[in-house]
């Protein structure tokens, strides 16, 4: 009877890891962590539609390098809500939360030019990696070593796309 009583208060219990940062930790960085995390969403998004919709003469080499790069942020986006959920925050619900918290624009034009998804993915992943910095910060501000680890590995790989980006994009 016991057992019975234990389990129905742990269903009924509110999502509380013990991350043991403190309360203000939690909030700051969880909130920070899923804003990165729709703004990630959203750059996958555009870049696997790009990679759909390349074309011209550099197609397999375009196709390829967004390929990989999609590939790269999609990982990004299980390990970013993992870790919400160690500090103790509850993650993103569904698309429509995706698109209220995510700062990066969508693209739905019909036709865009190679030259311009490259010029465009590597403006926005110059602003996410401008915005993992912000965050890097944040870490560093409630001491969360852990997370900091992470967002610097995330912010190596976004600036190895703008360096890529940007070099496949000059004319």
């Amino acid at each position: 009877m016991k057992d019975i009583a234990t389990a129905r208060r742990h269903r009924r219990a509110p999502l509380a890891t013990p991350a043991g940062l403190g309360e203000q930790a939690r909030q700051d960085l969880s909130a920070a962590l899923n804003q990165l995390l729709a703004d990630v969403w959203a750059l996958y998004m555009k870049t696997k539609n790009f990679h759909w919709h390349m074309w011209g003469p550099s197609f397999p080499s375009y196709h390829a390098l967004l390929d990989e790069q999609s590939t790269q942020l999609f990982a990004m986006t299980d390990a970013l809500a993992e870790r919400v959920r160690k500090l103790g925050g509850s993650t993103l619900r569904s698309i429509g939360h995706i698109a209220r918290l995510q700062r990066l624009a969508d693209n739905d034009a019909e036709l865009v030019q190679p030259a311009g998804m490259l010029a465009e993915l590597c403006d926005d992943n110059r602003r996410l990696a401008d915005w993992l910095r912000a965050v890097h910060g944040l870490c560093d501000e409630h001491g969360d070593v852990a997370t900091a680890s992470l967002v610097e590995n995330w912010l190596e790989e976004a600036e190895q796309r703008v360096w890529f980006l940007f070099e496949s994009g000059r004319s």
